[in-house]
């Protein structure tokens, strides 16, 4: 169990130094360090234990993953929504249901980047607007990128491990029950804070400035093009079974393509940097190397360690997720339910092999529904959280701190996953 360590280790230091040192773990240099001392060691036992062909799939999934990422950042920094639709409770909710949907076509981190800067440009009047992140973060960050391997991390790494492409589509209900439950809450919290900020003061006409707003337009629209080339790379993958190397070229090519043809202005007006995908290579490079060995220990003692339940796996994976990052979490208990249904993940399309068994699809779903939805809960839960709150508190919005966002989170979630339980996974 001890050969486990540096995996732990780095998860913890991702969750702790963020919220305890977080003007030291900014910088890239001291990311690159904790990452190299836990990596390195775990690389080399695996080496030396004979495990050399499992190292070799980590690394493989590793590039594969992150050049799916790095193309739809680039293209999604490549198109710019100006203006902004009308700051209404409605038109708000309307955003909301807009980034769920697209956040299953261009990734969560990408609907997240894209719409987050006009949502607060149309609600900039508004004085209480924390409610409105927390929401967004819940819906277009996380829940909303259900039902395709682009839509978020874990779905796509189950992709790579030979979930069928179209397999996640068939997560529409509890993908529906969750966003649209979450979005007529959302209405009615928003419609009572609108409604207090009149009374409050009646002199300003709210409402009359929520309405005056300049119409949206989007510019960069070539890379619209650019990601259904994406969607088509990873179909062809699927179908063709293309060799390794090709689609990540043909990923890396797009990603250039857009980068190279979008206006400077467009870059300017989303503040796009590589900073924050270069953070996320950095860090995953050493959760890939470093989950290896756990992978193999879930796997091994499947039968010992449990759930067993699908209702079971939907809380483990969630509350797992809701600490530290879903993509690793998912893994982890994709590879526990393997396991226990006999199925090695030494095999790179392990979970073709899951899904193929008698009951694989009932512990599949409940894994991949509590990993995307329950990554939420945290900060550190899915990449996309920190970068909305940053956009947020940059725009002037005053966020709640780590424990508050979590209990705030918890709180709304909470009722709405305790129903999803009992409609779909008991």
């Amino acid at each position: 169990m001890w050969s486990a360590a540096p995996f732990v280790l780095l998860l913890a230091a991702v969750a702790l130094l963020e919220a305890l040192a977080a003007g030291w773990w900014s910088r890239l240099t001291n990311k690159a360090l904790v990452v190299t001392a836990l990596a390195v060691p775990a690389a080399v036992h695996l080496l030396v234990s004979g495990q050399t062909a499992a190292l070799t799939h980590s690394i493989v999934e590793y590039v594969s993953f992150l050049s799916l990422l790095a193309a739809l950042f680039v293209i999604a920094g490549g198109i710019e929504i100006r203006g902004s639709l009308a700051g209404t409770p409605l038109a708000n909710a309307g955003m909301l249901t807009i980034g769920a949907v697209l956040a299953n076509i261009i990734g969560t981190t990408g609907a997240a980047m894209l719409l987050i800067r006009p949502f607060l440009r149309a609600n900039a009047r508004r004085r209480t607007r924390a409610h409105l992140v927390v929401f967004f973060i819940l819906i277009v960050a996380n829940a909303g990128g259900l039902l395709t391997p682009i839509g978020d991390p874990p779905l796509y790494l189950g992709f790579l491990k030979g979930v069928p492409f179209g397999w996640t589509l068939r997560l529409w209900a509890p993908w529906l029950f969750v966003n649209g439950t979450l979005i007529l809450l959302f209405n009615l919290i928003d419609q009572f804070l609108v409604n207090r900020e009149e009374r409050r003061d009646r002199a300003t006409g709210l409402m009359d400035q929520l309405l005056t707003h300049e119409p949206p337009h989007i510019t960069g629209k070539r890379n619209l093009l650019l990601l259904a080339a994406v969607v088509a790379v990873l179909l062809t993958r699927g179908a063709l079974g293309l060799p390794f190397g090709v689609p990540e070229a043909a990923l890396a090519a797009i990603g250039y393509l857009s980068y190279r043809c979008t206006p400077r202005a467009v870059h300017d007006g989303n503040h796009f940097t590589f900073g924050p995908i270069v953070s996320v290579a950095v860090i995953f490079v050493g959760v890939f190397v470093t989950m290896t060995q756990p992978l193999l220990l879930l796997n091994a003692h499947a039968a010992e360690i449990g759930p067993h339940q699908p209702w079971q796996y939907f809380w483990a994976s969630g509350a797992l997720s809701s600490t530290l990052d879903n993509a690793p979490t998912y893994l982890a208990f994709t590879s526990v339910a393997a396991g226990q249904l006999g199925i090695a993940v030494t095999d790179p399309q392990y979970l073709a092999a899951l899904i193929a068994a008698p009951a694989g699809d009932d512990l599949l779903a409940p894994i991949a529904c509590g990993a995307v939805m329950m990554g939420s809960l945290t900060y550190l839960g899915n990449g996309p959280n920190l970068m909305v709150k940053e956009v947020a508190e940059h725009r002037g919005v005053r966020m709640p701190h780590f424990f508050a966002y979590a209990g705030t989170a918890t709180l709304i979630m909470l009722p709405i996953l305790t129903a999803t339980t009992h409609l779909f996974f008991q």
